[in-house]
């Protein structure tokens, strides 16, 4: 069945129709009509008939002109007609829809999480000032603390003696605490505190030392209440036998300042020995 379309179509393509034949056969068929067969009439009649089939035969032969193109049209109509109803494509019937199990859901996605903002915490902020305090400074050796007791004071000890004194230059603004040390041995550790009580307005104002300043390191501070003056000893230094002065500077408020409640304190190390000295200033300046 798949052949026939191609073979109509070929074999319409190739038909010839003779014109002459059909014509022929026309012709034929209407002499056929006209003089009877077996009819007695003489010649006369026949001379008559083919006069008047020679008049008469130009209309007939238009006449079967015209049917035999509309048999050719039709033919090739109904060719035609049989060729498209063949290749005509068959509409695909349309698949049923997959239907979706219960099972095969999708579950609903979990809500996305959402970062909690971070807490405040209890740092100072950038523009805020922390005022150093003791924590941030050297620890000294291990050492019984210091106070304003006079029987409380430790000021020799071996090759160590120390003292603290109000400086003489001291006014009603402004005053100065002198440490004194005393070695007859050299020392290749030392650390000196210089505490100064908060009397009222009490600030620093600078500080100083005998020896190089380049041999030492120097923390000020104040914690609870108190002004800490700390001078450490660097690595490799070496401090000469003889007598050295540390002194801590400060503003206080106007009037006199009562010192009594000042100490100080120091820790070396000899050859020999770690010694340890402490004190107290004199209750008055």
């Amino acid at each position: 069945m798949d052949e026939l379309p191609a073979q109509l179509r070929q074999a319409a393509t190739a038909h010839q129709p003779s014109r002459a034949r059909i014509l022929a056969r026309v012709e034929q068929g209407m002499t056929s009509s006209a003089v009877p067969t077996g009819s007695t009439a003489g010649p006369a009649r026949v001379r008559e008939v083919r006069r008047g089939k020679a008049v008469s035969s130009g209309p007939r032969i238009a006449l079967a002109t015209l049917v035999t193109a509309a048999t050719l049209a039709v033919s090739g109509l109904a060719v035609g007609a049989v060729i498209q109803d063949h290749e005509r494509p068959q509409a695909a019937a349309p698949r049923p829809a997959a239907s979706s199990s219960p099972s095969h859901r999708s579950s609903p996605s979990p809500a996305p999480h959402v970062p909690q903002p971070p807490q405040p915490s209890s740092t100072p902020r950038p523009s805020e000032t922390v005022r150093p305090s003791l924590q941030s400074l050297p620890s000294p050796t291990s050492a019984p603390p210091t106070t304003a007791h006079p029987a409380r004071t430790h000021t020799q000890d071996g090759p160590l003696w120390a003292d603290g004194s109000v400086d003489g230059h001291s006014n009603r603004f402004w005053a100065q605490s002198n440490v004194t040390v005393k070695t007859r041995q050299p020392l290749t550790a030392l650390t000196l505190e210089l505490r100064v009580r908060q009397t009222g307005g009490v600030r620093r104002t600078g500080s100083w030392q005998t020896l190089p300043g380049d041999d030492f390191a120097l923390a000020v501070g104040e914690y609870d209440g108190v002004l800490v003056y700390r001078w450490t000893l660097k690595p490799g230094r070496t401090v000469p036998v003889g007598q050295h002065v540390f002194a801590g500077q400060y503003d206080h408020v106007a009037g006199g300042r009562d010192a009594g409640g000042d100490t100080y304190r120091a820790d070396a190390a000899t050859a020999e020995g770690k010694p340890s000295v402490w004190g107290d200033f004199a209750p008055s300046a």
